[in-house]
């Protein structure tokens, strides 16, 4: 051997680097054996789905044999594919436990939760009580971006998203199926009762406008007045409470505050509202104690929530 090469290296003692795959390989492989779909899988990744297809290729060519049988409208795990997964799970599952416990026992015990503003003012706030009545233990840092939730959600343990199903992953959960109409205070019901000099207000951005409530009705009311429109349903309802005029609504933000009478709805008429809060929770290998605690207790929630 030439005294400048370099010496060989045993079994041993190689770098475990040159026999693992990349990590990012191993995450579109979990979770397209999970969804059987390169689409879904990269929703929930965050990832375009050419993306995932191309590392799972990568993958199989590392590995050399197929994972997935390739069919036409789904993909099927092969049976070196079905041996590979509880491995690569339990990898996972060791890397989740091995961080918590070197982070500390306080990285499974909190959480960020990113939440839709309204959602979080008019839902969430009043029922924390219960929460940390069945979790005292928990500690959740809830952030609220109002423009761009997507930017920010790969910093948070769990979201809750507001917006239409077909703009959701297919792992998110969904929460409500809400109806949307108008609420005012008490103290403006007479001038509700004529739309044309009402004060309106709407949220920004979302199907559920006075329009189209408007045009719901059967036969469709007159030409829609002029509207106030806010970046959040936080305002426009705070303008409702105060007795400043009219704001369209929808269950989940204006029940509580219909049945304590702080609102109160002036029109019979509801319409189906296209978009819904969903819950995007963590992969099972990525979920914490918190996360796991916090979903179970606003499922719960929303099912009381839906029986009153």
């Amino acid at each position: 051997m030439n005294e400048t090469d370099p010496p060989a290296q045993s079994p041993d003692t190689a770098a475990p680097s040159q026999a693992l795959p990349p990590l990012t390989w191993l995450r579109a492989f979990e979770a397209t054996t999970r969804h059987l779909s390169f689409t879904r899988a990269a929703q929930e990744l965050n990832l375009t789905q050419s993306a995932v297809s191309q590392h799972v290729r990568s993958l199989e060519a590392f590995l050399g044999r197929d994972l997935f049988i390739r069919k036409t409208r789904m993909l099927e795990l092969t049976e070196d594919g079905g041996n590979y997964v509880p491995v690569v799970r339990e990898a996972f599952n060791l890397l989740a436990s091995g961080t918590q416990a070197f982070t500390g026992n306080d990285r499974g015990r909190s959480m960020v939760l990113q939440c839709n503003l309204a959602f979080s003012v008019f839902w969430l706030a009043p029922r924390l009580k219960r929460l940390y009545a069945q979790h005292p233990w928990l500690t959740l840092n809830i952030v609220t971006p109002i423009w761009d939730p997507e930017r920010h959600a790969s910093n948070a343990a769990m979201e809750i998203r507001f917006g239409r199903p077909t703009d959701m992953s297919g792992a998110a959960r969904q929460l409500t199926r809400d109806q949307y109409f108008p609420v005012c205070a008490p103290s403006y019901r007479q001038q509700a009762e004529d739309l044309s000099t009402a004060t309106l207000f709407d949220c920004a951005g979302v199907t559920g406008s006075w329009s189209t409530w408007l045009q719901s009705h059967v036969p469709p009311r007159a030409e829609t007045p002029p509207v106030n429109l806010t970046s959040t349903y936080v305002i426009a309802m705070q303008v409702a409470l105060s007795g400043g005029g009219l704001a369209l609504s929808h269950d989940t933000l204006a029940k509580d505050l219909l049945r304590s009478g702080d609102l109160i709805a002036p029109y019979p008429h509801r319409a189906p509202l296209s978009e819904s809060y969903f819950l995007h929770s963590p992969s099972e290998h990525m979920a914490t104690p918190a996360t796991r605690a916090f979903e179970a207790w606003i499922m719960q929630e929303f099912t009381q929530f839906e029986e009153t």
